[in-house]
């Protein structure tokens, strides 16, 4: 009879701890939901060098984990273990962004490795220098599906899992008793596409670009109109020259002068501002960044 006793004394203390345990993980499991304790996610695509890699470190050390897209797995690599080194977190996603399916597998990758999805910067471009009636059918059609197709291939895709968490953060919070008034602009999440001075001052040779780069900054308009009851900011920064191999590929050091034109940096800070900071309310807009020499 004693180790009867015994033995149900044990069950119910098992018992009762595990309904202890299991009412600490629900809790647990709602703060993430409302993001009490959970990590920023952002893929970032041509995340290996440029105003990519800029913003990828910039995010990074303001606590966001970091899915990393583009062409050159090497080069995506040096970011993500640049980004470990420092503590953060990173994955690596070789994704050529201009096919829909590969964009559609970034996403399920990013879902499956962090659960969720905060911010995509859309910073992958294409360049080349053709004056505008030598540009090939072929030609023109890979510059617009890389500086224009791609963005919209990425909104497409990281749209329902962006409405989602919104949708879920609603639910949440009138579980919760309180107002889903209290949400941010960005209960669902941001979009930054990086557009082009060229969409408002084409340089000679720059021409398709440009035109890739005005239809950008309408997408971004109108995805933010669409976006806004969901919670989905979409912003859209417009550097000029910028100290880039891209750039560089076009003009020379005695050309162009370093001192001249932007850092990665500089234009990755106004990427944080757009996410983060003083210019998270300005959903819908492009906004043209430049030095004055």
């Amino acid at each position: 009879m004693l180790l009867d006793g015994r033995i149900r004394a044990h069950t119910l203390f098992f018992y009762h701890a595990f309904i202890i345990l299991s009412a600490g993980f629900v809790k647990i499991r709602k703060c993430y939901k409302l993001g009490v304790f959970s990590m920023k996610v952002a893929i970032v695509t041509g995340g290996g060098g440029g105003i990519g890699r800029a913003t990828a470190l910039a995010l990074a050390d303001l606590g966001y984990a970091l899915v990393l897209a583009g062409r050159t797995p090497g080069r995506l690599e040096e970011v993500a273990e640049q980004i470990k080194r420092a503590a953060g977190r990173a994955i690596c996603v070789p994704t050529d962004v201009t096919q829909p399916q590969e964009v559609d597998r970034l996403v399920r990758q990013a879902r499956e490795e962090f659960s969720r999805i905060d911010a995509v910067i859309n910073t992958a471009g294409m360049a080349p220098m053709i004056p505008t009636p030598d540009i090939l059918p072929t030609q023109w059609r890979e510059i617009l599906e890389v500086n224009l197709s791609a963005a919209f291939y990425m909104t497409r895709a990281v749209w329902p899992v962006f409405r989602n968490q919104h949708l879920e953060s609603q639910s949440d919070l009138h579980e919760h008793g309180r107002s889903g008034a209290e949400l941010g602009p960005d209960s669902g999440g941001v979009i930054v596409h990086i557009s082009s001075e060229s969409a408002r001052d084409p340089f000679p040779g720059l021409g398709a670009y440009g035109v890739a780069k005005v239809a950008l900054n309408m997408l971004t308009k109108v995805t933010a109109q669409e976006g806004d009851p969901l919670g989905i900011r979409v912003v859209g920064i417009a550097p000029a020259a910028v100290e880039t191999p891209m750039f560089r590929a076009l003009m020379t050091e005695e050309q162009v002068p370093t001192r001249e034109i932007l850092a990665p940096q500089d234009v990755a800070e106004a990427v944080v501002g757009a996410v983060t900071g003083a210019m998270r309310y300005a959903s819908g807009e492009t906004i043209f960044i430049h030095r004055r020499i």
